[in-house]
């Protein structure tokens, strides 16, 4: 069983990898011309003296935005399209 301590660093762990997932999420973003303003570590799955799962909220944005992050997709092979 882990000590308080132990879960303790396990989520600050976990809070940092998080962290870094949005740090790396808004360089590739940006690398193709898309901002989300709203990206971010969500602060509600933060609260508390041990957050087991923090999530990564990718936030809310403007269609022009969602239609450019569509086509990035759909130009990796990353997304399919109708048509």
């Amino acid at each position: 069983m882990m000590t308080t301590m132990e879960r303790r660093r396990t989520a600050e762990s976990r809070v940092r990898a998080a962290e870094d997932a949005v740090a790396r999420l808004k360089e590739g973003f940006s690398g193709v011309g898309i901002t989300l303003p709203s990206l971010r570590v969500d602060p509600v799955s933060c609260a508390g003296n041990e957050p087991a799962s923090p999530l990564v909220d990718l936030g809310r944005c403007n269609l022009d935005t969602a239609l450019r992050l569509s086509a990035v997709l759909e130009a990796q092979g990353l997304a399919g399209h109708d048509g």
